[in-house]
């Protein structure tokens, strides 16, 4: 039973290049995925009253995020449509396609846990809240595996990451939304340093797929945290960047993630990633 949304767009979703931007999509799916949760019978599953009971919520625990074609601004709201995918005894999957169904410019998968917020220990979910999830469970079409990737602490670059506190969302923790743009932040900072040394500011990435693992909360705090990005692979046209959300001083880490981008031209076509621009990536590899 697909759970259809229409979310709003803002023009402060449009980035640089004019489309937009890659992690808004992850605030729509957001919005698609809280609408259907307060909406069901087991809204309280995102804390407050209801059948999961007061001091209960939800967390992320991952994000696949596949982008087939760029979408500008318009005034017309963006349909999301969600579908629950697979049921555990302390975990769910739900899916989502966003825009039009015949032609979509993402497909995306959430896995979730609920979580006791007075706790901080995941819990499992009631039979009431499976049973509801179980019933309305359908076949997902599976996307490309995007195998995880390990690199050590002086592999690739580290940047200072700030959180803010508007980060936070209802929980007191940074909002899963936010990593996208922390991961973002690294990411624009390695290739604005690459781009400057290999001498090709024509040449832009596009992202294709994005994946985050998140592995702990992480809080507000007026030290900074560090965003470490390495290059995992290298194809003709494309990359796979790695990175982790961390902490500096202690080494927990908060979020490992892995971005394909295609290396394209000024009209967005896919080009051969450039000899000069090739050896500047070399040493940032993953060791």
């Amino acid at each position: 039973m697909t759970h259809l949304f229409r979310c709003p767009l803002r023009w402060g979703d449009m980035d640089a290049q004019a489309h937009l931007n890659n992690g808004v999509y992850v605030d729509y799916l957001q919005e698609a995925r809280v609408d259907f949760l307060t909406r069901s019978e087991v809204g309280g599953m995102l804390g407050g009253a209801g059948p999961a009971g007061p001091g209960r919520g939800v967390l992320v625990v991952a994000h696949q995020v596949e982008y087939l074609r760029p979408l500008v601004w318009t005034p017309e709201p963006l349909e999301v449509r969600l579908d629950v995918h697979e049921v555990g005894g302390a975990r769910f999957t739900l899916g989502y396609v966003v825009g039009d169904p015949e032609a979509p410019a993402v497909r995306a998968r959430t896995v979730l846990t609920p979580y006791d917020l007075a706790e901080g220990r995941v819990v499992r979910l009631t039979p009431e809240q499976r049973a509801f999830l179980a019933d309305r469970a359908v076949p997902a079409e599976p996307l490309r595996d995007v195998p995880r990737v390990r690199f050590g602490d002086q592999d690739g670059m580290g940047v200072p990451l700030r959180v803010r506190w508007s980060d936070l969302d209802s929980y007191g923790h940074a909002n899963n939304v936010r990593f996208y743009d922390y991961v973002q932040e690294g990411r624009l900072r390695l290739l604005s340093q690459l781009g400057e040394q290999a001498g090709v500011a024509e040449r832009t990435w596009l992202v294709v797929r994005q994946d985050v693992d998140y592995r702990a909360q992480l809080g507000y705090r007026t030290e900074s945290y560090e965003v470490r990005t390495a290059v995992a692979e290298l194809g003709r046209s494309s990359m796979t960047l790695a990175a982790r959300v961390q902490d500096p001083l202690d080494g927990t880490v908060f979020a490992e993630s892995r971005t394909v981008s295609v290396c394209a031209d000024a009209a967005g076509r896919p080009v051969p990633v450039p000899d000069s621009l090739r050896a500047a990536l070399e040493p940032w590899r993953r060791r």
